[in-house]
């Protein structure tokens, strides 16, 4: 969520920023809005002020007339008695009064909220302008360097596969297939669609890759290793800003049906459980940055998808991730410098499985409704890119992690703030800034595991920074 009091005197600011991120919000509608709730707040704090006035010296108003009425005349009481009548009543007038206007903020904040909860943060003005990812921008790529081991040492992304590696490669799918590592037909006879049994060693490396991943961040980058859920609850989905804009493709459990209170959401990412720790807490700035890496199960309907990477491993409804969180203080600077830190941990992954990559900075029109800024990774991938006349593919990138820059975008839907140089309870508290970036995810990132480490003959050499995860074992096949 954006910060309304910016957005009220920088209004052009955020119509900007909508345009740069082809997201249509009214802004003017939520101006109106804002202005009608302040105006009826103050209207709403006057009547009280006034109530607290009048319950002051109303006691002594009403002993004054209640004696003056003893004392009085018959021809004089009845007036006296209207006036302490009358005085009696402005209390519960005013009261009235107050109670209408809750009534009138009350149907209009959920039209305001509505609104802000679409309004996305402003790109940062680095971000270079675009449409959608044809308009991102390559900032570099690593090529493997020769090496004297074995594997794809020496690879050079410009050249084909076959002119690298002497062989023509195959396919992941036709990979996984010869060798055994899944089976789609059962997959999608158990769950439909985009579904698949990894089966025997392509298990194996699927679990060597995760195990490698999350030993990294935590036994050698010292992120904390956190179990979060997958199930969550609608309000953790808005915090984490996957709502609104996602909900079409977060998979809904309505248990309100069976008269729960809240329904419930697979989460496509560990990065929800992750964020929502600290919901509505206050934390102390000692305690920052806090650092947090989790392995989880992702759920993704894939809506809007169809026809696109629908055969093998790329596109998926159900994948398991390790997830790296940075919650810091509200400082520009420290936020980028956690960015990059943040993306070099990713490459050297990549590089000590001598994956070819290169690094993408997303355009404005790409990056989502809570991102200032985000960095795609994209691996090469022999069987991806152009089909030649021969049928087969030329090779190609594909994105396997993306890091992303949200500043107190979440941290304000969540409400997660902490005190400056204090102590809880003492002091004002800002809200947090959040990043998060992929560290591994599963089956994805086999695809180029098994493209770029096959054999001629049909073999896939596993990596040597994999095999202690699979009891030592140097070739699948």
């Amino acid at each position: 969520m954006i910060d309304l009091r910016d957005l009220r005197e920088n209004p052009d600011k955020y119509r900007r920023g909508c345009e740069l991120k082809g997201v249509r919000v009214d802004i003017d509608r939520l101006l109106e809005l804002d202005a009608q709730r302040r105006s009826l707040a103050t209207e709403q704090e006057n009547l009280r002020a006034q109530q607290r006035t009048i319950e002051k010296e109303l006691g002594p108003q009403i002993g004054r007339l209640a004696g003056a009425i003893k004392k009085a005349a018959p021809d004089q009481r009845a007036a006296l008695e209207a006036e302490l009548e009358a005085l009696k009543a402005k209390p519960a007038a005013l009261k009235e009064k107050i109670h209408a206007l809750e009534t009138r903020l009350s149907l209009l904040d959920p039209d305001l909220q509505a609104i802000l909860l679409t309004v996305p943060l402003p790109p940062d003005p680095d971000v270079p302008p675009g449409k959608g990812s044809e308009d991102n921008i390559e900032i570099r790529r690593w090529h493997p360097p020769a090496k004297n081991e074995d594997g794809p040492w020496g690879f050079d992304t410009t050249r084909t596969y076959e002119a690298n590696r002497g062989f023509r490669p195959k396919t992941h799918i036709e990979l996984v297939r010869d060798l055994g590592l899944a089976d789609f037909e059962r997959g999608v006879k158990m769950a439909g669609t985009r579904s698949y049994v990894l089966t025997g060693d392509g298990f194996l490396l699927h679990n060597a890759v995760l195990r490698y991943a999350f030993d990294y961040m935590t036994l050698r980058q010292g992120f904390r290793a956190m179990s979060v859920p997958v199930l969550v609850r609608e309000d953790c989905m808005v915090g984490t800003g996957f709502f609104p804009a996602g909900r079409e493709q977060a998979y809904h459990i309505e248990e309100s049906r069976r008269g729960e209170a809240n329904d419930l959401f697979l989460t496509g990412t560990g990065e929800v459980g992750l964020m929502g720790l600290h919901q509505g807490e206050i934390l102390d700035e000692a305690q920052l940055p806090l650092r947090y890496t989790t392995v989880s199960t992702c759920f993704r309907r894939e809506a809007g998808a169809a026809g696109k990477d629908t055969a093998g491993l790329y596109r998926i409804h159900q994948f398991d991730k390790v997830e790296q969180v940075v919650i810091c203080r509200a400082d520009e600077a420290e936020s980028r410098a956690w960015h990059k830190k943040m993306i070099t941990y990713v490459e050297e992954i990549l590089q000590s499985l001598a994956l070819p990559y290169r690094l993408l900075q997303c355009c404005t029109g790409d990056l989502g409704v809570k991102n200032a800024d985000m960095i795609d990774i994209e691996s090469w991938m022999p069987g991806r890119g152009e089909i030649g006349a021969d049928g087969r593919a030329a090779g190609g990138f594909g994105e396997t992690h993306s890091a992303s820059r949200l500043y107190d975008y979440q941290c304000r839907r969540l409400n997660m703030r902490y005190r400056p140089g204090g102590e809880a309870g003492k002091g004002p508290t800002t809200f947090c800034h959040s990043l998060n970036n992929t560290v591994a995810a599963s089956p994805r990132l086999l695809i180029p595991i098994l493209e770029m480490w096959q054999n001629a003959d049909g073999t896939v050499t596993v990596p040597p920074v994999l095999r202690p995860y699979m009891g030592g074992k140097a070739k699948i096949g």
